[in-house]
């Protein structure tokens, strides 16, 4: 936090300049679209929550000033999704469990709004390295071909604006139009997978994870997919990563009504040390807080 107010502090001092006003300023977006990565280290997701809000917006700033920057871009890309998806979402998921459901229907609302944000950001970063990438995928048609000049640099910013525009059609399924756009997210993330599986340290297989949960094994997913990624992705973290087995636990296994695989698989993630592998820690202790609000509400899950 400390770096980003000193980082912010640059940025107030660089707009001050004349004679060397872009080079500062594209200094300061180099700095600042590399800083987040600190509070993945974190071990007080509520100081995040209210942290990265401020990050946030210092980037658009610059961003505004600096708009072709891709460094900013697939930042902007990638903070926006996992804020939406740790803080957001989270609490309309919760409030759904909870019966809250003009609550649940708020935060869903709102994280989609924010998925699309993050999604736009990402397109406009695949855009700086492919001219009109955008529009082409926008247009749905020979997404393959549309793909194939991606490259293994590219992979971060086909995750984060996969990732970004699936969760938003998850969070909006009343905007059938919207839906209609999932064949895009997934061809994204497929090419990401091609090009770098081992990117994220199993980032990719914990997408299809989820995925493949939500599929029939006619559209391509279904139980087996699902488990073989995740035992990738737990291969790839060294066993580390806690978010990949809620995510099998939830997808999966409620759907199959098995409760006491449920129930096994949680425990173990709550039994866990999140704090094993600091780079992992905010993550894991976020996917503690869901294993303990989904065996609140076991009752609910299985008949």
């Amino acid at each position: 936090m400390k770096h980003l107010l000193l980082l912010t502090a640059l940025s107030v001092t660089a707009a001050s300049l004349s004679g060397c006003r872009s080079t500062a300023m594209s200094f300061v977006s180099d700095a600042v679209a590399q800083s987040g990565s600190t509070y993945g280290s974190d071990d007080d997701p509520e100081l995040v929550r209210e942290a990265v809000p401020f990050g946030l917006k210092t980037m658009e700033g610059l961003l505004s000033e600096n708009p072709h920057h891709e460094g900013l871009l697939r930042a902007l890309a990638g903070n926006f999704t996992q804020y939406a998806y740790a803080f957001v979402q989270s609490d309309a998921d919760r409030a759904d469990l909870d019966g809250n459901l003009d609550a649940s229907r708020a935060g869903r609302a709102r994280a989609r709004k924010l998925y699309l944000r993050a999604r736009d950001y990402g397109l406009r970063a695949l855009d700086q390295r492919h001219e009109h990438m955008s529009e082409r995928l926008r247009e749905g048609r020979d997404l393959a071909k549309v793909l194939k000049c991606a490259e293994k640099r590219d992979v971060e910013a086909l995750y984060w604006t996969a990732s970004a525009w699936t969760l938003a059609i998850a969070n909006g399924k009343g905007d059938m139009a919207l839906v209609a756009e999932l064949p895009i997210p997934i061809a994204m993330m497929e090419r990401a997978l091609a090009l770098d599986e081992r990117w994220g340290e199993g980032a990719l297989h914990e997408y299809f994870v989820s995925l493949d949960a939500a599929r029939s094994e006619g559209e391509g997913g279904g139980p087996a997919r699902a488990k073989a990624h995740l035992e990738r992705a737990l291969e790839l973290s060294l066993n580390k990563k806690l978010g990949p087995r809620v995510a099998y636990a939830e997808g999966i296994l409620v759907k199959q009504q098995d409760r006491a695989a449920f129930e096994r698989e949680l425990g173990e993630v709550l039994r866990a040390n999140a704090e094993e592998v600091p780079k992992y820690r905010l993550a894991n202790i976020l996917a503690q807080r869901r294993a303990r609000v989904l065996l609140d509400h076991v009752e609910d899950l299985f008949l």
